[in-house]
C-alpha cells in the first residue's frame, strides 16, 4: 500500500514540540513564556505550571542560579548570545538533569531586549563520559604515582638485594680465601717443619764433642742440601703467586725440549716411552730457562706417577697463531709457541681440573708429593705472559699445553759464570739491612771474603752515610723490603746522586722485583757465599771500568 508523503508531513509546531532538544522562550527577566513538550517531559511538569509561572533561573540548582545571575544573563545582555553553558535542571520530582544551554536574545529596532530563546541539550551521556574520563584520569594519575613509588621502592629493594648479595659474595670469598690460606699455611708449615727438623738435628749433632771429620762433613752437607730444598720450595710458592723474580732469556723451545729429553727419560724410567715431536723451524720464546725446564719436569713427574711408572708420554712443540679460550679468558689471536705433554695415565676428574693448580692440592698419597709442582707451572706460565690449558678424561690420560709468547729471533746468551769465591781486596761495601741477624752474618761473610764493610739498618741511614763520607764506599749492597724507604727507592736515589756507585739489591720476596723493570742487579735470598762473591765481583768490575787509571 502506497503512502502519500503529503499525509505525513509534520507542521512546524509539531517539529517544535517533538524536537530532541528542549526549547524555552523567556522574557528578559527570565520569565518563561513558551516551552516545548520535550522540555516539559524532562522536567515532569505541565505546561500551565511552567509557562507564565516560572523563571528559567527557578529551574536551576542553587549554584547554577548564582552563575546565571553573575555570568549567563550579563553575557547574554552584552553580546546577545551564549553557547554551551552547563546547567543542572531540577525537575518536579527533585531530580537533576544535566543540560547544555545555548541562548540567543531577540531585540527590537531600538536595541532593547524582547525575548530570550534558549535551546537545551540533554548532557546526561556527556556528563557521564566526562565523569568517567575524570575518574580514568584520576586513576591513571594514581597509577602513575603508584608506579613511581614502586620504582622508587624497587630501586631501593634492588640496591638492598645487590648489597646483601655482594655482602654474601664477599663473605664467601673471604671464607674461600681463609680456607686457601689455611691450606697454604698448613702445607708450608708441614714442609718447612720437615726441613727444619733436618737442619736442627744436624746442628745438634755438630755440637757433640769428638765428632769425626767424616760425620761433620755429612751433617754440614745435610744442612746445605736442606737449605737448597727450602729455597726451591719458596721459589715454587713465589712462582705460583707470580712474585718470582724471573731471569728471561730468548731460546728455542724445541731445542730446550730436545736437550731436556735425556733427563726426562732418566726421571721416568725404562717402562715409560718418551716420544717427542719437534718443529723443523726454530720456535723462540723469552722466558726463564730454568723455570721452563722445571715446569716441564713437574708435569712429566706428575704424568709418570699417574701412569704408575708404565705408559707413554708425548711431548710436542709447535708454533700456534691462536691461543684457545681458557677459564674466564677469551681466545687470543697472536704468535705463540705451544708445548704439550700428553700421558696415558689415569686422568683427572672434571671436578678437580680447576683445583690442580692450587698450592698443596694433590691427589697423591701422603708423602708422595708436595702439591706445588703444578702451582709452579701455573705461576711461571702466567708470569711469562702465557696460559696453561689442561684436557683430561678419567682412564684415558691427560694433556697439559703451555702457550708462551713467541719472539722473532734469539739473542746471544752469556755463558754462566762458575761460582767461586774471590778476595775482595779491601773493597768497601755499604750494607743496608734492617734484620740484625742477617746484617751481622753478611758483614762477617764479606770480611771473610776480604771486603771492608759498613752496616746501616735503613735506607735513610744509608743516604746519610753516603753524604757524610763521600767516596768512602765502593759498592752499596741493600735489602729490598725494609720499613720506610724500600731498597728500589734507595737504589734510584743512589743512582741519581752517585751515578758511578755500583749497587746490588737482594731479596727473598718483592712485588717490585717480580714485576721487573727496576734495572738493578739482583741477588735472590737465600744465596750462597759463592753467589754473593760473584755478584760483588761483577759490581767491582763495573767500578773499575768507570774509575780512570791513575
Amino acid at each position: 500500500m502506497s503512502i502519500d508523503p503529503k499525509a505525513i508531513i509534520e507542521t512546524p509546531e509539531e517539529l517544535y514540540e517533538s524536537a530532541p532538544c528542549g526549547y524555552l522562550s523567556t522574557l528578559p527577566d527570565g520569565t518563561i513564556i513558551r516551552a516545548n513538550q520535550t522540555c516539559l517531559t524532562w522536567l515532569g511538569m505541565k505546561r500551565q505550571d511552567l509557562v507564565g509561572n516560572k523563571c528559567f533561573q527557578d529551574l536551576l540548582s542553587i549554584g547554577d542560579r548564582i552563575f546565571y545571575d553573575t555570568h549567563f544573563a550579563p553575557l547574554l545582555r552584552i553580546q546577545g548570545f551564549v553557547n554551551e553553558i552547563a546547567f543542572d535542571l531540577i525537575g518536579a520530582d527533585g531530580r537533576s538533569l544535566p543540560v547544555l544551554a545555548n541562548a540567543v536574545q531577540k531585540r527590537d529596532a531600538g536595541g532593547n531586549p524582547v525575548v530570550n530563546r534558549i535551546t537545551l541539550f540533554n548532557a546526561t551521556d556527556r556528563r557521564q563520559y566526562e565523569r568517567e574520563l575524570l575518574l580514568a584520569r584520576q586513576k591513571a594519575e594514581q597509577t602513575a604515582e603508584e608506579l613511581q613509588r614502586l620504582n622508587e621502592t624497587l630501586e631501593e629493594r634492588v640496591a638492598q638485594e645487590v648489597a646483601e648479595r655482594l655482602k654474601a659474595e664477599a663473605a664467601m670469598r673471604q671464607s674461600q680465601k681463609m680456607e686457601a690460606v689455611g691450606q697454604l699455611t698448613g702445607g708450608v708449615a708441614h714442609d718447612f717443619n720437615n726441613l727444619l727438623t733436618v737442619i736442627k738435628s744436624s746442628t745438634d749433632l755438630l755440637k757433640r764433642p769428638n765428632l769425626s771429620q767424616e760425620r761433620r762433613a755429612r751433617y754440614v752437607a745435610a744442612i746445605s742440601d736442606t737449605v737448597d730444598r727450602a729455597a726451591k720450595l719458596t721459589s715454587q710458592l713465589l712462582a705460583f703467586a707470580r712474585r718470582q723474580a724471573l731471569k728471561p732469556e730468548t731460546f728455542d723451545a724445541g731445542q730446550a725440549v730436545r736437550m731436556l729429553s735425556d733427563m726426562v727419560r732418566t726421571l721416568t724410567g725404562t717402562r715409560i716411552q718418551i716420544i717427542t715431536y719437534l718443529p723443523d723451524e726454530p720456535c723462540f720464546i723469552s722466558a726463564d730457562p730454568s723455570q721452563f725446564d722445571t715446569a716441564l719436569i713437574n708435569i712429566v713427574v706428575n704424568a709418570r706417577d699417574a701412569m704408575d711408572g708404565e705408559g707413554q708420554i708425548t711431548i710436542t712443540v709447535w708454533p700456534a697463531e691462536t691461543m684457545p679460550a681458557v677459564r674466564r679468558h677469551a681466545a687470543v689471536k697472536a704468535s705463540y709457541v705451544a708445548i704439550s705433554i700428553t700421558d696415558t695415565g689415569s686422568g683427572i676428574p672434571a671436578d678437580q681440573t680447576d683445583q690442580i693448580f692450587e698450592p698443596f692440592f694433590t691427589t697423591k698419597g701422603v708423602g708422595q708429593g708436595t702439591g706445588l709442582g703444578l702451582s709452579q707451572v701455573f705461576g711461571f706460565v702466567k708470569q711469562s705472559g702465557g696460559q696453561v690449558i689442561v684436557e683430561s678424561e678419567v682412564g684415558q690420560g691427560t694433556t697439559f699445553t703451555l702457550y708462551l709468547p713467541r719472539v722473532l729471533a734469539a739473542l746471544g746468551a752469556a755463558a754462566p759464570e762458575k761460582e767461586t769465591t774471590e778476595d775482595g781486596y779491601g773493597t768497601c761495601v755499604l750494607v743496608v739491612e734492617d734484620n740484625r741477624d742477617v746484617g751481622t752474618f753478611v758483614t762477617q761473610t764479606l770480611e771473610e771474603l776480604g771486603y771492608r764493610t759498613k752496616w746501616v739498618e735503613n735506607a735513610q741511614a744509608a743516604l746519610d752515610e753516603l753524604a757524610t763520607s763521600p767516596g768512602a764506599h765502593d759498592i752499596v749492597f741493600s735489602d729490598v723490603v725494609m720499613p720506610g724507604m724500600n731498597g728500589v727507592e734507595l737504589a734510584r736515589h743512589v743512582q741519581r746522586l752517585y751515578p758511578d756507585l755500583p749497587l746490588v739489591l737482594t731479596s727473598g720476596y718483592s712485588h717490585v722485583l717480580a714485576e721487573g723493570g727496576h734495572g738493578f742487579e739482583l741477588l735472590q735470598k737465600p744465596y750462597s757465599v759463592e753467589a754473593l762473591s760473584r755478584v760483588l765481583r761483577k759490581a767491582s768490575r763495573k767500578l773499575r771500568k768507570r774509575t780512570p787509571a791513575k
